[in-house]
C-alpha cells in the first residue's frame, strides 16, 4: 500500500506519523499467512520460511511456568526483572564463558526485540544513523526507525563471512553515526563473527564514540567451534540475548540485555515507561532453563539442528543453490539463486503455490541484491526437509 493510498483510509483530518510509513512490513509474515491459508484449504505445506524451532518448549520449563501460575506468580515484577533470573543468567555466563557478569548489569526484557528497542533508544538520537550489516535481520532497520534514527546499510559478503568488520564500519561511519548493530550467529546467513571482528568493532567504538550492540539471540546454536562471546571482546558493548531460540521459548516473549553498569538506571527508567516489566510467569519458567535436565534437552536439539544443516546444505548445493562458506550457527541457509531465476520473490511464490514449500525471499533481508537470494530455515524435521528438497528439485526441473 502506498503512502497516498493509506492516507485515503484515514479518518477525516487525521494523518498517521511519517515514522509509521517508513517502517517496512516483515514480508515473511505475509508469506506465512498465505502458507497457512493453503493449509486450511487442504494443501500440505513444508515450512522453511519462519525462524521458529519446531520443538515445543522443554518439559521442565513448561512445568516451571505451570507451577508459577499455580502459585499465583502473576503480578508485576521489578522492571529490571526477577532477581533470581538475573542471577541465573550471570551464573550462565560464568559457567559457559568463564565471564564474571554482575547480575545488576542484566535486565530482563519482553523478548530480544524489547531489548533492541531499549538499546537503540539509549544510543541513537533522532536524525543520527545506525550501521547495520546488509544482509541482516529486517526488524533491526525498523527498530532504528522507531527511535527516529536512520538505518544505514553496510554491504557485507562472503569475503568477510557476512559479518561487519571494523574496516567496513569505519568507511561507512561519519560524525552522525550513533551506533553499530551486529548479529552473531547471524540471521539470515548463519555465520559467526570472529573474536578479531568483535575486538576491532570494540576498538572503533572506543575511538569514535560509537555505541556497539551485539545481537547474540542464536548463541548456543552452533555446529563447530563455539562463537566468540562479545563481552569477552567488547566489554562495553550492549549484548542482547533471547530465550526464544536455543532455549525454545518463542511464544513466551522473553529476552535479556547486558549493559555497562552506568547505563543500567537509564535503561531501567525506559523499561518502566515502555513495558513496566516482562511477563512474570515467563520469567519464573525461564529459571528452569538453567538446570541440568533442561540443558541436556537443549543440547540434544542443537545436535538435531546440526544434522539437519549437514543434510540440507549439500542437498541444496546439488540443486544449484549457491551457498558460500559453511554456515556455523542459527538454523538458516542463505542462498544465491541468480543462476536459477531472475527474481527470488517470484521463485518463492511459485515454490509455495505450486510445490508446497515455503521459503523466504531476500526482500526481507537486504537492499543490495534481494532478488538474488532466498533464506531456508531448517526448523522442521529431517524427513520433511528431504521431502522439501525433492519437491524443489521437481519444481526446478519443470521450469520453476
Amino acid at each position: 500500500m502506498s503512502w497516498n493510498e493509506s492516507k485515503e483510509l484515514q479518518p477525516s483530518g487525521i494523518s498517521l506519523s511519517a515514522r509509521s510509513h517508513r517502517i517496512q512490513p516483515f514480508h515473511v509474515m505475509a508469506l506465512l499467512d498465505r502458507a497457512r491459508a493453503l493449509e486450511a484449504a487442504g494443501r500440505d505445506i513444508i515450512h522453511m520460511e519462519i525462524g521458529e524451532p519446531d520443538f515445543a518448549t522443554a518439559d521442565p520449563v513448561r512445568q516451571a511456568g505451570q507451577q508459577a501460575l499455580a502459585y499465583g506468580h502473576t503480578g508485576y515484577l521489578p522492571a529490571a526483572g526477577l532477581p533470581a533470573l538475573r542471577e541465573a543468567i550471570a551464573q550462565h555466563y560464568a559457567k559457559r564463558f568463564a565471564l564474571d557478569v554482575e547480575p545488576e548489569r542484566i535486565l530482563i526484557t519482553p523478548g530480544a526485540s524489547g531489548a533492541l528497542v531499549i538499546a537503540l533508544a539509549l544510543l541513537a538520537d533522532p536524525g543520527r544513523n545506525v550501521l547495520l550489516p546488509d544482509p541482516g535481520y529486517p526488524c533491526n532497520r525498523n527498530f532504528v526507525e522507531m527511535v527516529d534514527a536512520i538505518p544505514r546499510a553496510v554491504r557485507v559478503s562472503a569475503q568477510t563471512n557476512f559479518q561487519l568488520t571494523a574496516t567496513a564500519a569505519a568507511s561507512a561511519s561519519d560524525a552522525d553515526t550513533a551506533a553499530m548493530l551486529v548479529g552473531s550467529p547471524g540471521n539470515p546467513t548463519g555465520t559467526l563473527a570472529s573474536a578479531d571482528d568483535l575486538t576491532g568493532l570494540a576498538a572503533l567504538s572506543r575511538e569514535q564514540g560509537i555505541g556497539l550492540i551485539v545481537d547474540e539471540i542464536y548463541h548456543g546454536l552452533h555446529y563447530g567451534d563455539a562463537p566468540a562471546q562479545a563481552l569477552q571482546c567488547a566489554p562495553d558493548a550492549i549484548v542482547v540475548n533471547s530465550f526464544s531460540k536455543y532455549f525454545g521459548m518463542t511464544g513466551w516473549r522473553l529476552g535479556w540485555m547486558v549493559l555497562p553498569k552506568p547505563w543500567v538506571p537509564v535503561a531501567e527508567k525506559l523499561m518502566q515507561n515502555l513495558f513496566i516489566s516482562a511477563s512474570t510467569p515467563a520469567q519464573y519458567a525461564a529459571l528452569a532453563c538453567f538446570t541440568d535436565a533442561s540443558e541436556a534437552i537443549f543440547e540434544s536439539r542443537r545436535e538435531a539442528f546440526r544434522e539437519r544443516r549437514d543434510f540440507l546444505l549439500p542437498a541444496l548445493r546439488a540443486l544449484g543453490f549457491d551457498i558460500p562458506g559453511n554456515p556455523e550457527g542459527a538454523f538458516y541457509l542463505y542462498a544465491n539463486v541468480a543462476s536459477l531465476c531472475a527474481d527470488s520473490a517470484t521463485l518463492a511464490d511459485s515454490l509455495l503455490e505450486r510445490a508446497g514449500v515455503a521459503v523466504t525471499p531476500g526482500l526481507d533481508f537486504e537492499r543490495t541484491a534481494p532478488e538474488q537470494h532466498l533464506r531456508f530455515a531448517y526448523t522442521t524435521s529431517q524427513d520433511r526437509l528431504a521431502e522439501a528438497v525433492a519437491r524443489i528439485e521437481r519444481h526446478l526441473k519443470a521450469g520453476g
